[in-house]
């Protein structure tokens, strides 16, 4: 089963079951924020970065600072740019 066919319907459900059908989801672009994390610190890394992400999004949403779309790519660039500080004070980069 192809990557794709097996995510966009666990997705949807998982969605749907969250009363939250509807909701535009980037499963490449989270599937590269994982990568990065995964890559750049530990693979343990990809879902801690990834609910944590998620998280700061929702907040963003819950408080109305930004609409859905604009806080996960807004939560997306930030992880992006703490794991390249990280990386660099740790004095090593992403692969």
């Amino acid at each position: 089963m192809a990557l794709d066919s097996a995510l966009e319907p666990w997705v949807r459900r998982l969605l749907a079951d969250f009363e939250l059908a509807g909701t535009d989801i980037d499963i490449n672009e989270i599937l590269d924020l994982a990568g990065d994390a995964a890559h750049g610190i530990v693979r343990p890394a990809a879902p801690l970065t990834t609910y944590i992400a998620g998280y700061a999004a929702g907040l963003a949403v819950g408080a109305g600072q930004a609409p859905a779309a604009q806080a996960m790519e807004a939560a997306a660039a930030h992880v992006r740019s703490v794991l390249a500080a990280y990386l660099e004070d740790q004095g090593t980069e992403s692969t």
